[in-house]
Protein backbone atom coordinates (compact mmCIF):
# COMPACT_ATOMS: atom_id res chain seq x y z
CA UNK A 1 0.00 0.00 0.00
CA UNK A 2 1.15 3.64 -0.39
CA UNK A 3 1.87 6.18 1.46
CA UNK A 4 0.28 9.48 0.16
CA UNK A 5 0.50 12.40 2.55
CA UNK A 6 -3.05 14.00 2.78
CA UNK A 7 -4.03 17.54 4.52
CA UNK A 8 -7.90 17.52 6.21
CA UNK A 9 -9.60 19.89 8.29
CA UNK A 10 -9.24 20.04 12.08
CA UNK A 11 -11.83 17.99 13.85
CA UNK A 12 -14.02 19.92 16.14
CA UNK A 13 -14.62 19.02 19.65
CA UNK A 14 -16.97 15.50 19.66
CA UNK A 15 -15.97 14.54 15.87
CA UNK A 16 -14.41 11.08 14.91
CA UNK A 17 -10.26 11.27 15.36
CA UNK A 18 -8.53 13.71 12.59
CA UNK A 19 -8.13 12.01 9.47
CA UNK A 20 -5.27 9.72 9.24
CA UNK A 21 -1.77 11.19 6.77
CA UNK A 22 -1.20 8.37 5.30
CA UNK A 23 -2.52 4.31 3.71
CA UNK A 24 -0.97 2.64 7.12
CA UNK A 25 -2.21 4.90 9.71
CA UNK A 26 -5.94 4.61 7.67
CA UNK A 27 -5.73 0.90 7.86
CA UNK A 28 -4.98 0.85 11.62
CA UNK A 29 -7.90 3.65 11.90
CA UNK A 30 -10.17 1.15 9.77
CA UNK A 31 -9.09 -2.16 12.34
CA UNK A 32 -10.11 0.60 15.18
CA UNK A 33 -13.00 1.85 13.77
CA UNK A 34 -14.73 -0.94 13.35
CA UNK A 35 -13.70 -2.94 16.84
CA UNK A 36 -15.46 0.35 18.14
CA UNK A 37 -18.38 -0.47 16.20
CA UNK A 38 -18.87 -3.67 17.27
CA UNK A 39 -18.26 -3.18 20.69
CA UNK A 40 -21.23 -0.26 20.73
CA UNK A 41 -23.42 -2.62 18.71
CA UNK A 42 -22.96 -5.00 21.60
CA UNK A 43 -25.31 -2.74 23.70
CA UNK A 44 -28.28 -3.21 21.77
CA UNK A 45 -27.49 -6.46 20.24
CA UNK A 46 -26.75 -9.47 21.38
CA UNK A 47 -25.18 -11.92 19.64
CA UNK A 48 -25.45 -12.13 15.96
CA UNK A 49 -21.20 -11.61 15.42
CA UNK A 50 -21.53 -13.04 11.99
CA UNK A 51 -24.43 -10.81 10.74
CA UNK A 52 -22.33 -7.47 12.04
CA UNK A 53 -19.18 -8.86 10.53
CA UNK A 54 -20.88 -9.13 7.11
CA UNK A 55 -22.86 -6.04 7.26
CA UNK A 56 -19.79 -3.66 8.26
CA UNK A 57 -17.49 -5.55 5.57
CA UNK A 58 -20.48 -4.52 2.84
CA UNK A 59 -20.47 -1.21 4.00
CA UNK A 60 -16.35 -0.60 4.18
CA UNK A 61 -16.74 -2.46 0.47
CA UNK A 62 -19.81 -0.01 -1.00
CA UNK A 63 -22.22 -2.97 -0.83
CA UNK A 64 -25.68 -3.59 -0.74
CA UNK A 65 -27.28 -6.52 1.20
CA UNK A 66 -30.22 -8.51 1.56
CA UNK A 67 -30.65 -10.03 4.64
CA UNK A 68 -33.38 -13.08 5.28
CA UNK A 69 -34.71 -13.47 8.90
CA UNK A 70 -37.93 -14.60 10.84
CA UNK A 71 -39.70 -11.59 12.20
CA UNK A 72 -38.32 -10.59 15.79
CA UNK A 73 -34.74 -11.07 15.37
CA UNK A 74 -33.62 -7.23 16.01
CA UNK A 75 -33.18 -6.54 11.72
CA UNK A 76 -34.53 -3.19 12.13
CA UNK A 77 -32.85 -2.15 15.40
CA UNK A 78 -29.62 -3.68 14.15
CA UNK A 79 -29.98 -0.88 11.18
CA UNK A 80 -30.98 1.86 12.91
CA UNK A 81 -28.17 1.01 16.04
CA UNK A 82 -25.27 0.99 13.17
CA UNK A 83 -26.58 4.04 11.63
CA UNK A 84 -26.91 5.95 15.17
CA UNK A 85 -22.83 4.84 15.50
CA UNK A 86 -22.30 5.99 12.45
CA UNK A 87 -23.50 9.32 12.53
CA UNK A 88 -25.42 8.86 9.32
CA UNK A 89 -29.03 9.46 8.09
CA UNK A 90 -31.72 6.52 8.60
CA UNK A 91 -34.74 5.71 6.72
CA UNK A 92 -36.65 2.44 7.04
CA UNK A 93 -39.02 2.17 4.02
CA UNK A 94 -41.77 -0.58 4.72
CA UNK A 95 -42.50 -2.60 1.55
CA UNK A 96 -46.48 -3.48 0.64
CA UNK A 97 -48.18 -4.50 -2.06
CA UNK A 98 -49.83 -0.70 -2.88
CA UNK A 99 -46.06 1.19 -2.36
CA UNK A 100 -45.68 3.02 -5.89
CA UNK A 101 -42.16 4.03 -7.35
CA UNK A 102 -43.14 8.10 -6.05
CA UNK A 103 -43.12 6.61 -2.82
CA UNK A 104 -39.48 5.87 -3.07
CA UNK A 105 -37.97 8.47 -4.73
CA UNK A 106 -39.75 11.50 -4.15
CA UNK A 107 -41.70 13.22 -6.80
CA UNK A 108 -42.62 16.73 -8.60
CA UNK A 109 -45.39 18.53 -6.37
CA UNK A 110 -46.97 21.65 -7.84
CA UNK A 111 -46.25 24.49 -5.45
CA UNK A 112 -47.73 28.07 -5.40
CA UNK A 113 -45.57 30.98 -4.38
CA UNK A 114 -48.09 32.79 -1.87
CA UNK A 115 -46.13 36.29 -3.28
CA UNK A 116 -46.54 36.24 -6.52
CA UNK A 117 -48.91 33.65 -7.07
CA UNK A 118 -46.72 31.61 -9.34
CA UNK A 119 -46.79 28.16 -9.90
CA UNK A 120 -44.07 25.66 -10.54
CA UNK A 121 -43.06 22.29 -10.38
CA UNK A 122 -40.91 21.26 -6.71
CA UNK A 123 -39.12 17.90 -6.38
CA UNK A 124 -39.89 16.21 -3.21
CA UNK A 125 -37.32 13.90 -1.80
CA UNK A 126 -38.32 10.45 -1.07
CA UNK A 127 -37.08 8.60 2.07
CA UNK A 128 -34.28 7.00 -0.42
CA UNK A 129 -32.37 10.49 0.39
CA UNK A 130 -30.75 8.91 3.42
CA UNK A 131 -27.44 7.00 3.66
CA UNK A 132 -29.16 4.16 5.53
CA UNK A 133 -32.09 2.88 4.27
CA UNK A 134 -33.64 -0.77 5.21
CA UNK A 135 -35.98 -1.86 2.18
CA UNK A 136 -38.46 -3.87 4.73
CA UNK A 137 -39.54 -6.81 3.15
CA UNK A 138 -39.01 -5.87 -0.08
CA UNK A 139 -40.87 -9.35 -1.66
CA UNK A 140 -43.98 -7.65 -1.12
CA UNK A 141 -43.86 -4.99 -3.42
CA UNK A 142 -44.58 -5.03 -7.42
CA UNK A 143 -40.96 -5.48 -9.51
CA UNK A 144 -41.91 -2.05 -10.70
CA UNK A 145 -41.56 -0.63 -7.28
CA UNK A 146 -38.39 -2.77 -6.73
CA UNK A 147 -36.75 -1.54 -10.07
CA UNK A 148 -37.03 1.83 -8.28
CA UNK A 149 -35.18 1.20 -5.67
CA UNK A 150 -32.23 -1.09 -7.36
CA UNK A 151 -31.78 1.70 -9.69
CA UNK A 152 -31.32 4.03 -7.34
CA UNK A 153 -28.90 1.63 -5.83
CA UNK A 154 -26.81 0.57 -9.13
CA UNK A 155 -26.43 4.30 -10.36
CA UNK A 156 -26.27 6.14 -6.69
CA UNK A 157 -28.95 8.16 -8.56
CA UNK A 158 -32.61 9.30 -8.52
CA UNK A 159 -34.44 10.71 -11.93
CA UNK A 160 -37.16 12.85 -11.87
CA UNK A 161 -38.17 14.41 -15.41
CA UNK A 162 -35.12 15.72 -16.84
CA UNK A 163 -33.35 16.33 -13.53
CA UNK A 164 -31.17 14.06 -11.93
CA UNK A 165 -30.20 14.07 -7.89
CA UNK A 166 -27.59 12.87 -6.58
CA UNK A 167 -27.92 10.72 -3.23
CA UNK A 168 -26.02 10.69 0.14
CA UNK A 169 -22.51 9.35 0.30
CA UNK A 170 -22.21 7.33 1.51
CA UNK A 171 -25.62 5.10 0.61
CA UNK A 172 -25.87 1.85 1.20
CA UNK A 173 -29.42 -0.32 1.45
CA UNK A 174 -30.03 -3.50 3.53
CA UNK A 175 -33.13 -5.32 2.01
CA UNK A 176 -35.07 -8.11 4.40
CA UNK A 177 -36.97 -10.81 3.00
CA UNK A 178 -39.84 -12.97 5.25
CA UNK A 179 -38.60 -16.29 4.39
CA UNK A 180 -42.05 -17.92 6.20
CA UNK A 181 -45.28 -16.10 4.44
CA UNK A 182 -44.45 -16.84 0.55
CA UNK A 183 -48.37 -15.64 -0.41
CA UNK A 184 -48.54 -12.46 -2.08
CA UNK A 185 -45.01 -11.96 -2.48
CA UNK A 186 -42.73 -10.60 -5.40
CA UNK A 187 -39.41 -12.50 -5.06
CA UNK A 188 -36.35 -10.55 -6.43
CA UNK A 189 -35.45 -11.82 -9.66
CA UNK A 190 -31.25 -13.30 -9.88
CA UNK A 191 -30.54 -10.56 -12.16
CA UNK A 192 -31.66 -7.75 -9.43
CA UNK A 193 -30.31 -10.30 -6.50
CA UNK A 194 -27.06 -9.78 -8.48
CA UNK A 195 -27.10 -6.49 -7.25
CA UNK A 196 -26.92 -7.13 -3.89
CA UNK A 197 -23.40 -7.96 -2.42
CA UNK A 198 -24.36 -10.18 0.29
CA UNK A 199 -27.13 -12.40 1.11
CA UNK A 200 -26.88 -12.02 5.37
CA UNK A 201 -28.72 -15.07 6.86
CA UNK A 202 -30.41 -14.29 10.22
CA UNK A 203 -30.22 -17.38 12.56
CA UNK A 204 -32.39 -17.90 15.92
CA UNK A 205 -30.13 -16.58 19.21
CA UNK A 206 -28.49 -19.31 21.20
CA UNK A 207 -29.90 -20.06 24.04
CA UNK A 208 -27.90 -18.20 26.49
CA UNK A 209 -28.06 -15.36 23.99
CA UNK A 210 -32.24 -15.32 23.84
CA UNK A 211 -32.11 -15.61 28.18
CA UNK A 212 -30.02 -12.46 27.79
CA UNK A 213 -31.97 -11.06 25.26
CA UNK A 214 -35.40 -11.22 27.67
CA UNK A 215 -33.70 -9.99 30.84
CA UNK A 216 -31.97 -6.63 29.32
CA UNK A 217 -34.74 -5.67 26.70
CA UNK A 218 -37.30 -5.32 29.72
CA UNK A 219 -35.41 -3.77 31.85
CA UNK A 220 -35.83 0.27 32.32
CA UNK A 221 -33.14 1.46 30.58
CA UNK A 222 -32.33 1.60 26.55
CA UNK A 223 -28.63 1.93 26.10
CA UNK A 224 -27.10 5.36 24.35
CA UNK A 225 -24.98 4.55 21.36
CA UNK A 226 -21.81 6.25 21.05
CA UNK A 227 -20.98 8.07 17.38
CA UNK A 228 -17.76 6.52 16.25
CA UNK A 229 -17.23 7.54 12.85
CA UNK A 230 -18.73 9.67 10.33
CA UNK A 231 -20.47 9.81 6.99
CA UNK A 232 -17.00 11.24 5.56
CA UNK A 233 -14.54 9.14 6.99
CA UNK A 234 -16.58 6.03 6.02
CA UNK A 235 -16.01 7.43 2.60
CA UNK A 236 -12.15 7.97 3.33
CA UNK A 237 -11.57 4.60 4.62
CA UNK A 238 -14.01 3.26 1.75
CA UNK A 239 -11.20 4.32 -0.86
CA UNK A 240 -8.99 2.72 1.49
CA UNK A 241 -10.10 -0.71 1.29
CA UNK A 242 -9.98 -0.69 -2.79
CA UNK A 243 -6.05 -0.16 -1.95
CA UNK A 244 -5.35 -3.54 -0.16
CA UNK A 245 -3.52 -5.79 -2.31
CA UNK A 246 -3.89 -9.00 -3.25
CA UNK A 247 -2.02 -11.90 -4.61
CA UNK A 248 -2.62 -13.42 -7.69
CA UNK A 249 -3.23 -17.06 -5.53
CA UNK A 250 -6.00 -14.64 -4.09
CA UNK A 251 -7.29 -13.83 -7.11
CA UNK A 252 -7.04 -17.49 -8.96
CA UNK A 253 -8.67 -18.88 -5.77
CA UNK A 254 -11.95 -16.73 -6.24
CA UNK A 255 -11.72 -17.20 -9.84
CA UNK A 256 -11.41 -20.84 -9.87
CA UNK A 257 -14.61 -21.17 -6.73
CA UNK A 258 -16.71 -19.11 -8.98
CA UNK A 259 -16.55 -21.04 -12.06
CA UNK A 260 -16.60 -24.00 -10.05
CA UNK A 261 -20.22 -23.47 -9.64
CA UNK A 262 -21.10 -23.01 -13.02
CA UNK A 263 -23.03 -26.30 -14.14
CA UNK A 264 -22.03 -26.04 -18.13
CA UNK A 265 -18.69 -25.29 -17.00
CA UNK A 266 -16.27 -27.82 -19.05
CA UNK A 267 -14.90 -29.87 -16.27
CA UNK A 268 -17.91 -29.37 -13.87
CA UNK A 269 -17.80 -31.45 -10.99
CA UNK A 270 -20.73 -34.01 -10.98
CA UNK A 271 -22.48 -32.57 -7.89
CA UNK A 272 -22.41 -29.37 -9.11
CA UNK A 273 -24.05 -30.43 -12.61
CA UNK A 274 -26.76 -32.34 -10.72
CA UNK A 275 -27.72 -29.73 -8.05
CA UNK A 276 -27.38 -26.48 -9.80
CA UNK A 277 -29.21 -24.79 -12.38
CA UNK A 278 -27.44 -21.72 -12.58
CA UNK A 279 -23.99 -21.07 -11.27
CA UNK A 280 -22.34 -17.47 -10.11
CA UNK A 281 -20.96 -14.39 -12.37
CA UNK A 282 -18.35 -11.72 -12.60
CA UNK A 283 -19.83 -9.72 -10.06
CA UNK A 284 -19.44 -12.55 -7.63
CA UNK A 285 -15.87 -12.68 -7.96
CA UNK A 286 -15.50 -8.97 -7.79
CA UNK A 287 -17.52 -8.58 -4.98
CA UNK A 288 -15.51 -11.46 -3.28
CA UNK A 289 -12.53 -9.85 -3.28
CA UNK A 290 -13.74 -6.38 -2.07
CA UNK A 291 -15.29 -8.07 0.57
CA UNK A 292 -12.00 -10.04 1.39
CA UNK A 293 -9.97 -7.01 1.35
CA UNK A 294 -12.59 -5.71 3.85
CA UNK A 295 -12.41 -8.09 6.52
CA UNK A 296 -8.27 -8.46 6.05
CA UNK A 297 -8.50 -4.49 6.95
CA UNK A 298 -11.14 -5.31 9.82
CA UNK A 299 -8.85 -7.97 11.23
CA UNK A 300 -5.46 -5.77 11.30
CA UNK A 301 -3.98 -7.37 8.18
CA UNK A 302 -2.62 -5.02 4.78
CA UNK A 303 -3.21 -7.57 2.24
CA UNK A 304 -6.56 -10.09 1.29
CA UNK A 305 -5.73 -13.96 2.00
CA UNK A 306 -7.19 -17.25 0.62
CA UNK A 307 -8.90 -17.50 4.61
CA UNK A 308 -10.85 -14.29 3.76
CA UNK A 309 -12.30 -15.39 0.35
CA UNK A 310 -13.34 -18.61 2.06
CA UNK A 311 -15.19 -16.46 5.09
CA UNK A 312 -17.20 -14.13 2.77
CA UNK A 313 -17.60 -16.90 -0.04
CA UNK A 314 -21.16 -18.19 1.91
CA UNK A 315 -22.59 -14.60 1.68
CA UNK A 316 -21.34 -13.54 -1.91
CA UNK A 317 -23.35 -16.67 -3.03
CA UNK A 318 -25.57 -18.29 -1.71
CA UNK A 319 -28.18 -16.04 -4.08
CA UNK A 320 -26.06 -16.34 -6.73
CA UNK A 321 -26.10 -20.13 -6.95
CA UNK A 322 -29.73 -21.47 -8.50
CA UNK A 323 -30.21 -25.18 -7.33
CA UNK A 324 -32.53 -27.69 -9.07
CA UNK A 325 -35.45 -29.90 -7.89
CA UNK A 326 -32.77 -32.49 -7.53
CA UNK A 327 -31.39 -30.32 -4.89
CA UNK A 328 -34.59 -29.41 -3.08
CA UNK A 329 -36.13 -32.86 -3.46
CA UNK A 330 -32.90 -34.37 -1.46
CA UNK A 331 -33.02 -31.70 1.22
CA UNK A 332 -29.96 -30.01 -0.15
CA UNK A 333 -29.31 -26.54 0.84
CA UNK A 334 -27.64 -23.51 -1.18
CA UNK A 335 -25.13 -23.59 1.54
CA UNK A 336 -23.86 -27.18 1.77
CA UNK A 337 -23.34 -27.07 -1.75
CA UNK A 338 -21.37 -23.84 -1.76
CA UNK A 339 -19.10 -25.49 1.31
CA UNK A 340 -18.49 -28.47 -0.97
CA UNK A 341 -17.63 -26.38 -3.69
CA UNK A 342 -15.01 -24.71 -1.28
CA UNK A 343 -13.75 -27.62 -0.36
CA UNK A 344 -12.73 -28.21 -4.20
CA UNK A 345 -10.60 -25.56 -4.25
CA UNK A 346 -7.04 -26.23 -3.12
CA UNK A 347 -5.23 -23.67 -1.06
CA UNK A 348 -2.34 -22.06 -2.97
CA UNK A 349 -2.17 -22.23 -6.14
CA UNK A 350 -6.03 -21.78 -6.60
CA UNK A 351 -6.54 -25.00 -9.17
CA UNK A 352 -9.65 -27.04 -8.87
CA UNK A 353 -9.71 -30.76 -7.67
CA UNK A 354 -12.09 -32.94 -9.80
Amino acid sequence: MTRPATQHEAASPGDPPPAPTSDLDAAKMMTDVCQQLRAELRKAIIGQDRVIEELLIAIFSRGHCIMQGVPGLAKTLLVSTLAQAMDLSFHRIQFTPDLMPSDITGADVLQEDPETGRRRFEFLKGPVFANLILADEINRTPPKTQAALLQAMQENQVSAGSRTFDLPTPFFVLATQNPIEQEGTYPLPEAQLDRFMFMVMVNYPKREEELEVLKRTTGPAAPKIKKIVNGRRISELQQIVRRVPVGDHVFNFALELIRATRPGEAGASDFVRHWLSWGAGPRAGQYMILAAKARALMFGRLYATIEDVEAVAPAVLRHRVVPNFNAEAEGVTVDQIIEKVISLIPRGKGERLL
